[in-house]
């Protein structure tokens, strides 16, 4: 069998050419096959349209083929809320209860796994956490950027993190008496939902190092209500 070659970018004329040489050969169509040479991507646009045409699929003169889109490799992981509360009875009154709390560079001289704590200057509001705590023999640590929302005095303090890892709470203030006070603390952290059962089984412990922050606290409160003048 004879073999042709024709090339695309060569145009009508070309093709002309090639039918004429057919002929001088005297070569039946059967006989003879013309071979069109051009560049890869006009191959496999060729290639592509016949497959799409095919499969009844409509192509167009425009029409370029697309990617197919591929299923992601990692579907989001699902996360969900813990969430630990505790509570103790203060000998300090709410409002000296209250403003102590409000201290937040302050806690770590009493709350036991945070190692410190930075209000932005330029917007007192929003401040940097930094926990360390030793779980098991192998120390955890963690930071994050906290918001404190709007208070109720006397009442209630609550924040949200904003970056790094994931938490909420607040502290209610309940009076007692003239005197004293009960403290509500509740801090909530998210996890992978896989894990919830792990955290289930440690929220004893986290409830444990909540209430001993507490108690650190109240003695915390005890001693500056001392320091206040009496009327």
């Amino acid at each position: 069998m004879a073999a042709l070659y024709y090339h695309p970018a060569a145009g009508k004329a070309g093709l002309e050419a090639v039918a004429a040489a057919s002929s001088s050969l005297a070569l039946r169509p059967s006989q003879s096959k013309v071979l069109c040479v051009g560049s890869s991507r006009w191959w496999m646009r060729r290639r592509w349209e016949g497959k799409a045409r095919a499969s009844g699929i409509s192509i167009s003169s425009g029409a370029r083929a697309r990617p197919v889109a591929r299923p992601a490799l990692f579907s989001p992981v699902a996360m969900e809320w813990q969430e630990c509360t505790t509570e103790l009875e203060v000998d300090v009154p709410c409002s000296v209860a209250y403003q102590c709390y409000s201290e937040r560079e302050s806690i770590p001289q009493w709350m036991p796994f945070i190692s410190s704590v930075k209000i932005l200057e330029d917007k007192p509001d929003l401040s940097r956490w930094s926990l360390k705590y030793e779980v098991f023999g192998r120390n955890v640590e963690f930071s994050w950027l906290a918001r404190n929302m709007t208070p109720i005095k006397n009442q209630k303090i609550h924040w949200r993190s904003l970056e790094g890892l994931p938490n909420r709470g607040a502290v209610r203030f309940f009076p007692k008496s003239s005197s004293s006070c009960r403290v509500q603390l509740t801090v909530a952290y998210e996890i992978p939902e896989i894990l919830a059962p792990v955290g289930s089984a440690l929220k004893p412990f986290m409830e444990g190092l909540l209430l001993k922050g507490l108690e650190s606290f109240a003695a915390f409160a005890k001693e500056r209500n001392s320091k206040i003048p009496q009327p």
